[in-house]
């Protein structure tokens, strides 16, 4: 496992104020000697300081999937999977799958199939929760889409989250990109949007649990 380097500046930060909480604990227990209170407030800087650092492991995972997989981009739950209309770009109706990702979650975003990116667009938006049924269309995100070499577009979308307050990604259009690599990371609560053609074998139910770089989505057909 690795941390991801979205989460360096951050990480540096949090233990430094931690480090900083806890000898205020040391010089409070012994001004006072409640060592109950200090064991408590121990174990909240503990427990603080893992899950700043567990927000941005990346667990190392050998990608295994062929060719016509569509891999689960994140880590998370299937919350939607329904038949919409896709405006944005293909104008024409599409399987949506969505991914809710918790801050328990890893939050790195990986290519859910290989091929050619044709775009990329980064939309501001409102912070509604990401379960919300219109966070998909109004809440702050980045959308993608990918030519796989069947000819099949694949879309995918960031979306920020009542509590992620910033999307990164690192792919453009014109980029060549891998099934599994990774493209993007999420800062703290957030979603996954999947568009996808409606001949799509689909692999996945909602409430299902994903893992990124693991799970099959679907198959391309």
């Amino acid at each position: 496992m690795k941390l991801h380097r979205e989460g360096y500046l951050i990480i540096t930060i949090g233990l430094l104020i931690l480090i900083g909480i806890q000898f205020l604990n040391l010089l409070l227990w012994m001004a006072v000697g409640w060592l109950w209170l200090f064991i408590v407030l121990t174990i909240g800087v503990l427990v603080m300081a893992y899950l700043i650092v567990q927000f941005f492991r990346i667990p190392k995972i050998v990608f295994r999937g062929e060719d016509r997989d569509i891999i689960s981009p994140a880590d998370g739950k299937v919350v939607v999977i329904e038949e919409v209309e896709e405006y944005e770009y293909f104008n024409d109706r599409r399987i949506q799958i969505s991914i809710f990702m918790s801050p328990l979650n890893v939050h790195a975003n990986f290519n859910p199939i290989s091929g050619l990116v044709k775009y990329v667009k980064y939309h501001a938006g409102l912070f509604l929760v990401a379960w919300h049924p219109k966070s998909s269309t109004d809440n702050e995100r980045t959308t993608f889409v990918v030519e796989h070499p069947s000819g099949k577009e694949v879309m995918h979308r960031q979306i920020a989250g009542a509590v992620a307050r910033r999307i990164c990604y690192y792919v453009q259009p014109g980029d060549a990109v891998k099934a599994g690599e990774e493209y993007g990371f999420i800062k703290f609560g957030s979603r996954i949007d999947l568009l996808l053609p409606l001949d799509t074998k689909i692999n996945v139910q909602i409430g299902d649990k994903v893992k990124g770089r693991v799970t099959k989505i679907g198959e391309i057909q």
